[in-house]
């Protein structure tokens, strides 16, 4: 169980090899070592550093799981293995893709995968991860969402879309385990330096991986419900919400 100041036990990444997703496990290992599970595709060329990176940051052991985030079948499967060796105490749901904002729209098979995995694949494991938390009655699931799905823009609106659904998910299920014992923290970042971000013209607000993993650990010890990482997003996205439809889509982003 998660201690007082942040000790877990055992941790679970769903998407074993995002930046942020590590960069989150990495802060809570700073705080003592824990069991590390990694749910990502076995044939990811990015695994084998991932599971070195976990291991120098002071996991007490690690585990990798084969996941495919589209592959909705094998969940039940992948969930039964990461709760195999004992309660979960933090479940991290990081996995996703960006892709290319004006081809995604205009191409059926990659706008399908594209909803496949960054919205169905992370409800069903959030529903397996639900009933698992609910069962053991403690523990946080963290669902990375993103600004993108609050305000969705012309700009990247298959993206934005997936996200949508995703945050709308991802904060009523914490509303359903409300009274378990088990939490869910939803963390909404605006663009974050990362591999998946590096081809992309850097946005006002952008930061790093680690300033979002350290707004996670607070504010999991806090048991909040919603973070904004930059905080000031939370008064933009305020303001963008209600601007009329003519005069938002001359804006330039």
């Amino acid at each position: 169980m998660l201690n007082a100041v942040g000790k877990a036990q055992n941790i679970l990444l769903l998407g074993g090899t995002s930046d942020i997703g590590l960069a989150i496990v990495q802060e809570f290992l700073s705080h003592g070592p824990a069991r590390v599970t990694l749910a990502a595709r076995l044939d990811s060329p990015r695994l084998d550093a991932a599971v070195r990176q976990v291991e120098q940051a002071g996991a007490s052991a690690v585990e990798v799981i084969d996941f495919d985030a589209a592959d909705t079948d094998s969940h039940p499967e992948v969930i039964d293995a990461a709760f195999a060796n004992g309660d979960v105490d933090l479940a991290v749901v990081a996995f996703g893709t960006l892709g290319d904002a004006e081809e995604l729209w205009q191409n059926q098979e990659k706008a399908v995968e594209s909803a496949q995995i960054n919205y169905t694949g992370a409800v069903s494991v959030g529903v397996l991860l639900g009933q698992k938390f609910k069962e053991q009655g403690h523990g946080t699931i963290v669902a990375l969402s993103s600004v993108a799905g609050v305000k969705v823009r012309r700009s990247n609106f298959m993206y934005g879309s997936t996200k949508a659904g995703f945050d709308g998910f991802y904060t009523q299920l914490g509303e359903a385990l409300r009274g378990s014992g088990a939490h869910v923290l939803v963390v909404r970042p605006g663009q974050v330096r990362t591999k998946m971000s590096a081809d992309v013209k850097e946005a006002p607000l952008t930061v790093d991986r680690q300033q979002v993993a350290e707004a996670v650990f607070r504010a999991v010890l806090d048991r909040k419900d919603i973070i904004w990482v930059h905080p000031a997003f939370q008064y933009v996205m305020a303001v963008l919400q209600h601007i009329p439809r003519p005069i938002f889509r001359k804006l330039p982003f």
